[in-house]
């Protein structure tokens, strides 16, 4: 049987499409955005936004994969995917930035060893 945090680490969270969601998301696992999300996205594990998914807020996280559209900072404290057809409007902060063929920042990109602040706080 799988213990308490078995389960949080392996919790799927998804916005699907269709679905616009305002206000602030945090999920102990991984949130998966295929529809809209306005305002802050926090995922302790992994953000996937799929193509065609959007969110109009900052992304924290350990690590984002973006297939869509950002309108946002993107902090993930370990690694930051920009996929082809992917637009990140805002600051990208992370120790590895992978960005495809295709794939769009628009803002400034800081890289650094160290985890980036804010990655896990909770805002206040």
């Amino acid at each position: 049987m799988a213990s308490g945090s078995d389960r949080a680490e392996a919790a799927l969270t998804i916005i699907a499409p269709g679905t616009r969601v305002v206000g602030e998301i945090e999920a102990s696992g991984v949130l998966k955005v295929e529809g809209v999300v306005v305002g802050t996205v926090r995922a302790e594990r992994q953000i996937l936004i799929a193509r065609g998914g959007s969110v109009e807020g900052d992304v924290f996280t350990a690590e984002a994969v973006i297939g869509g559209t950002v309108k946002g900072g993107v902090t993930g404290g370990e690694r930051v995917e920009i996929q082809s057809g992917a637009v990140v409007h805002g600051d990208v902060s992370t120790k590895q930035l992978i960005v495809q063929e295709g794939g769009e920042v628009n803002g400034l990109v800081k890289m650094s060893a160290a985890a980036p602040e804010g990655g896990s706080t909770k805002s206040e």
